[in-house]
């Protein structure tokens, strides 16, 4: 049976106006600015934020990628930058429900093809935990969150309490990193907060549940999965049990060897490289490796499932469930 691919993790930003922007924040919240030749640039207020291509607000065009690489379904999910955790929660809950309907309207016409994650004002677990069960009613398949909210990692009372909410109602999540540490002269080019302190940003995220005891207090039913390939966790995990083994600071909190986790969360397959994917599948299991692709920004896998396909170093049943059937497992989607 030839294998289908489905795409986990991929971005989307809708054609929100200058005015939805204003109502939200004038100088903080993103809009899509789009000049004759049909080019587009995100705004972050009057600022020039990045450049982007249509697939990221047009349905149509990224049908057309897709139909070129051969993928057959994509989960979608906000670019980051449209969170607003920063700002203030009654009108962030307003936004998010906005997006999200906007999210739903882009998928629709492709309904088959295209699903969607949820945005939530995570900095107010209320409304959160009100704006996830509405969205998955309205047909989400699941919720994107990152990995912090200001000095809050996904250990704090609140953001638990959150997942514990995702799990009771069956509701996906996906960690992304965002809003990334080290944004200062030692990070200035080269793109080092996205090469450095973006791995490092979801190895915390991950390690924060872990060494806090946050996971014993979280149902297993809780379907967590971490973006970027867990950032830096597969290839730092042996000197994080080496520290709980032998440091009583680091198992503080912590009843069980730091590995013993790995089966409590999945990630998906955005390393790069076949020995990294070989490393990342020997430390998860190949259960709990999705495809996901970053689609479609400049550093996002170009030919969408190339690295699993075609790696020397994994099997045909790793594959295919890495490809496939993890993900229709995870996100409970129709064959």
């Amino acid at each position: 049976m030839e294998t289908r691919m489905i795409d986990m993790h991929a971005h989307i930003f809708p054609t929100i106006t200058r005015e939805e922007a204003v109502a939200l924040d004038a100088n903080e919240a993103p809009w899509l600015q789009i000049d004759a030749q049909g080019k587009g640039m995100i705004m972050r207020g009057s600022h020039p934020f990045r450049p982007v291509t249509p697939s990221l607000w047009d349905a149509a065009a990224r049908i057309e990628d897709l139909d070129r690489q051969g993928v057959s379904q994509q989960i979608v999910c906000a670019t980051p930058i449209m969170f607003g955790y920063a700002l203030d929660p009654a009108k962030v809950a307003d936004w998010a429900s906005r997006m999200n309907d906007l999210a739903i309207d882009y998928c629709t016409p492709y309904a088959h093809r295209l699903k969607s994650l949820a945005q939530v004002p995570l900095q107010d677990t209320e409304r959160a935990c009100k704006e996830a069960s509405r969205a998955k009613a309205c047909g989400h398949v699941g919720v994107q969150i990152g990995n912090h909210v200001g000095d809050r990692d996904l250990d704090d009372e609140q953001l638990v309490e959150f997942l514990g909410h995702c799990a009771a109602n069956q509701i996906a999540v996906l960690v992304h990193p965002w809003d990334m540490m080290g944004g200062g002269k030692r990070m200035k080019q080269w793109m080092l907060p996205w090469l450095v302190s973006m791995p490092a940003e979801t190895n915390l995220g991950i390690l924060s549940l872990i060494l806090s005891g946050a996971f014993e207090h979280l149902p297993r039913t809780l379907k967590l999965c971490f973006a970027h390939g867990g950032g830096a966790f597969a290839f730092t995990l042996g000197r994080v049990d080496n520290a709980w083994q032998h440091r009583d600071i680091v198992r503080k909190d912590c009843p069980n060897l730091p590995s013993s986790y790995c089966d409590r969360f999945s990630v998906d397959s955005a390393v790069f490289d076949d020995r990294a994917l070989r490393l990342l599948v020997d430390v998860m299991g190949a259960e709990r490796v999705m495809l996901g692709s970053d689609h479609p920004f400049p550093l996002g896998e170009k030919q969408i499932g190339q690295l699993v396909s075609t790696s020397e170093r994994l099997s045909a049943v790793e594959k295919q469930r890495i490809l496939e059937i993890n993900a229709r497992d995870f996100f409970q989607l129709n064959a």
